[in-house]
Order: structure tokens, then sequence, then C-alpha cells
């Protein structure tokens, strides 16, 4: 299942928007399941990024005109369908919406095994910042990986297949070790990639695209997995200190 929040709304347009599939091939889920009802001001580079008027994938402030999502939220897409709300706690109500006038997705990126899973978004106008619309950092480069704990945000499904909540929910996850990732998965796991779980906690359908944070910096994007809160699948999230990842979203951000 992938993490990715479109499948909803693409499913009115016969598209399947969803890397987090809970099934043997990646699939796009973006949504939490487990989590708990939180506020835009706890999560201040949370946006959601809709299709015309319906949330479809979550996504990340970067810099005043960037946001920071998944590929396999954009991909194929023309810029001028897609929006972002910035600074609401409640999905398709309230804050500001701004339109995407760019869309960058990474140029190696894969669509039959969700690799190289960024894209960064050009915004029609700058975001009014605020304590409800805040810039995020990256991790640093250097970071190193292992034994991190992290939050993940969104509006994704509640569970598996299921509603998605109008209030912002977070969930925390611990990072999975790469190797046991990589055998849950049968070596589908990249070195774009970095794996998170918690018994009865993820992201799912309609978070794709959202931030992993951890330490106050995002070391993530939210991406793909097989199914939601299953113990014996990690969720994917792609990897921010893996070089071609970090340098693709630098590029865009220079």
């Amino acid at each position: 299942m992938f993490k990715i929040v479109l499948v909803a709304v693409f499913a009115a347009l016969a598209v399947e928007a969803s890397p987090r599939l809970r099934v043997q091939v990646p699939q796009l889920d973006g949504r939490i399941v487990g989590g708990v009802d939180t506020t835009i001001e706890d999560y201040p580079h949370q946006i959601s990024l809709m299709y015309f008027t319906s949330h479809i994938c979550g996504g990340s402030i970067i810099a005043r005109n960037l946001i920071l999502t998944a590929a396999h939220c954009t991909y194929g897409q023309s810029a001028r369908v897609l929006k972002v709300r910035y600074g609401s706690s409640v999905m398709d109500q309230g804050g500001k919406v701004v339109a995407v006038v760019q869309i960058n997705d990474h140029p190696k990126y894969n669509p039959s095994n969700i690799d190289y899973d960024v894209s960064v978004l050009k915004l029609a106008e700058d975001v009014v910042l605020s304590s409800n619309a805040q810039i995020i950092e990256m991790v640093s480069s250097n970071t190193q990986e292992g034994g991190r704990n992290a939050f993940v945000s969104g509006w994704g499904a509640l569970y598996s297949g299921g509603p998605s909540p109008n209030q912002l929910q977070v969930v925390e996850v611990a990072e999975e070790d790469r190797a046991a990732c990589n055998r849950a998965y049968g070596g589908k796991i990249t070195d774009r990639m970095i794996c998170f779980k918690n018994p009865g906690k993820d992201s799912c359908q309609g978070d794709s695209g959202g931030a992993l944070v951890s330490g106050g910096a995002q070391v993530g994007v939210v991406s793909w997995g097989y199914g939601c809160a299953d113990a014996r699948y990690p969720g994917v999230y792609s990897h921010l200190t893996e070089a071609a990842i970090r340098a693709h979203i630098v590029s865009v951000m220079n």
C-alpha cells in the first residue's frame, strides 16, 4: 500500500493516486492510523495538496514559495489543477489557498517502485509566515541513520481503506533497521528510502507527501508501504539525507 492521499480524489478520475497500497506492490496510502488530534500551530509546516478543491496529499513548507511533497502525488499532473492550502488544522477549510505554478518531480522518479519519490512545488505567491505557517528545515546532510523517533502528521485515512478525519492527526513512529525493513519488503528498499514503524500506528492513504519530522527537522517524506499499520511492514519514507534526493531539492531551492 502506498502512502498516497490521492486515492479518493483521483478515483473520480479513474486514476489511482495512492502509492501507499497494502498489497504486494508499493502503494500510496497517506493517512494517519492510531494517531491523535493536533493543531496546525504544533505542525505549522503542514500543508494540504489539493486537486482543484479536494485534498489528495500532504506536504511541507520548505521556503516561502516552495512545498516539498511526494512525486507520486504529482507525477503526470499539470500544475494548473493543483493548489495548496496552508495554515489550517481542518481539511478543506480555513487557512489560505494558493495556486501551484510549477511541478519539479525528481527526474529519476520511478512509478513502478516509487524510487526517488520527492517533488518540489513552486507557488504562485509566497506563504505568509505566522504561528500556523512556518518553514521547516531539512535534516543535516551528515545525519546518521538509526535509532531515531519521529512524528508524521496529516489528514490521511484512519485505517487502511477507511475514512479520513477533518482534524489534523499526528503519530509517533520509530526508525526500523534498514536491513530488517528490506527483508520485510523482499529487497525493495533502496538507498533513497528509510523505514519507520510503531505497532498500531502509521501513515496511510492521504498522508503521502507529508513530513517525517525528528528533532525539529524534516528527515523524510511519506511515500509508500504495504497496508497501513501492519506490524509486518514498516512505513517507507523518502530519505532526505540521501545525496540524489537532497541534490534535487536543493537545486530547486537555489
